[in-house]
């Protein structure tokens, strides 16, 4: 569904005159439809997350409605931790990251790779202090049976020309069998980046042991927000 200024800056939390002066500075995309801005869903969900922006309860309740969707704790289950990851700079970093992916097919790995280069090219996905979300425009849907996200911890900080200019150290990737559980996973990376114990444990480079259980307070929060505490 598109949304229209008045719901974009309901779910950021801003007035209708941040959000236009954000798309005429170009921060934030947008499509003129008959003389009226339209939004995509998930380029809020991008937009917040590389600010570190508090993701709406609304937004979230919107995303929740169905109870099959996963838990980011779960997809992290799925796509594990993976430390030292080598590379010097991006095209190096992404091609290890990829490599360390489950993926269906042998040639999904090239098509994945090629794609978050091409991302790259049109601006960073570094969110600052350190961390990164490699994705398209478009989310990355493949014909996965479940959704994984893949926590890679570098082996060294390669700079990614992120909005705070600090080089990275970690790069989270999100791999979806649909659009909306890939958008139902990036309100909870965006979520879960802003809660102090998660960028502790990820700083600390911590394995799914220690990172989970904090990933999964996070989680609870989030439904204790919802309507009905579910």
């Amino acid at each position: 569904m598109q949304l229209t200024t008045r719901d974009a800056a309901r779910l950021l939390g801003v007035s209708d005159s941040t959000v236009h002066r954000w798309i005429k500075s170009g921060e934030l995309s947008a499509t003129l439809v008959n003389d009226q801005y339209r939004f995509n869903r998930f380029d809020l969900l991008e937009f917040a997350a590389s600010r570190k922006m508090d993701i709406s309860p609304d937004l979230l309740a919107e995303l929740d409605t169905q109870a099959t969707l996963p838990g980011l704790a779960e997809a992290v289950r799925a796509g594990g931790v993976h430390r030292d990851v080598p590379g010097t700079d991006k095209p190096s970093v992404l091609r290890a990251v990829v490599e360390r992916l489950t993926l269906p097919k042998r040639g999904d790995a090239d098509l994945l790779y090629r794609v978050l280069l091409a991302r790259e090219a049109l601006g960073s996905t570094g969110l600052g202090n350190g961390i990164a979300i490699p994705h398209p425009r478009n989310p990355i849907v493949l014909r996965v049976q479940k959704p994984t996200v893949a926590i890679c911890y570098l082996s060294r900080p390669v700079d990614f020309e992120a909005i705070d200019a600090k080089p990275v150290h970690t790069v989270i990737t999100l791999i979806s069998p649909s659009t909306r559980v890939h958008l139902h996973l990036l309100a909870r990376v965006a979520a879960a980046l802003r809660d102090p114990g998660v960028t502790a444990r990820l700083e600390a480079r911590a394995g799914s042991a220690e990172l989970v259980p904090e990933i999964e307070r996070v989680e609870a929060a989030i439904a204790a927000r919802r309507p009905g505490g579910a």
